[in-house]
């Protein structure tokens, strides 16, 4: 006998058991086909037995299974109670993406060092968020009112931001869609956002109608407000990214 033998068992993850299985008929008509549907149960060998059609109840237990894991896969577009006030469009579909806005605020910014701007707190403008579970988008409004869709929206005044204003997120680690509330997946996808290196402009394009490096140098570290004269009209409204 082998005395070097050693159980893996407890290496093997968790064991999933066939309890049932279903099998779904459909009729060869090429018109008005008919679908019928049968519900087997398991041996102790994993053999299917006791065949029947499958019934109203089993129906209704599957159906509430397959809702549970769509919410589950939807949490991230749910709230915890009250919708948050700041939010403006929700669409929970599987590609879906919720829209919100943030009033004039201060943040701490990070720059890579061949920029010359010190990493610090700076005021920031009001700001339109727009995030898939995969993929961010940054505007930027000059009111601090609650937007409508007539709203006019301005580029982001921010480096790794496109002219579309999708965001360059590089090779940040994104785990929004793992988030288990509305809340948490807006705090996720913001301070990604603000805790990512700014580090260059995209597509030859200035977001702003001055430097942009001159704009944060000189608000770095202070408690002067972002300066909204300096913020440029991308020619879109919210209606538009809806």
């Amino acid at each position: 006998m082998d005395t070097n033998y050693k159980n893996i068992a407890p290496y093997l993850g968790t064991l999933y058991e066939p309890i049932s299985a279903l099998v779904i008929y459909q009729t060869k008509e090429e018109h008005n086909k008919q679908i019928y549907v049968e519900h087997f149960d398991m041996d102790a060998n994993g053999n299917p037995i006791n065949a029947h059609p499958l019934t109203v109840r089993e129906a209704e237990q599957l159906s509430k299974l397959l809702n549970t894991k769509q919410l589950q896969e939807n949490a991230c577009f749910l709230p915890n109670g009250i919708l948050p006030t700041n939010v403006l469009h929700i669409n929970s579909n599987e590609n879906g993406h919720v829209i919100w806005f943030t009033k004039p605020q201060k943040r701490q910014l990070f720059f890579v060092k061949s920029l010359g701007i010190s990493n610090g707190k700076a005021n920031v403008p009001t700001l339109l968020w727009k995030a898939t579970k995969t993929e961010l988008s940054v505007f930027a409004l000059k009111g601090t009112k609650r937007p409508t869709l007539k709203t006019k929206l301005f580029y982001a005044p921010f480096f790794n931001v496109y002219e579309s204003g999708t965001i360059c997120m590089g090779t940040v680690d994104i785990q929004s869609s793992k988030a288990q509330s509305l809340e948490e997946f807006i705090y996720l996808w913001e301070n990604y956002f603000f805790n990512s290196y700014f580090s260059h402009l995209l597509d030859n394009y200035n977001p702003i109608s001055d430097n942009l490096v001159n704009v944060w140098n000189d608000l770095m570290n202070t408690e002067k407000p972002f300066p909204k004269d300096v913020l440029k009209p991308n020619n879109k409204t919210l209606q538009n990214i809806i």
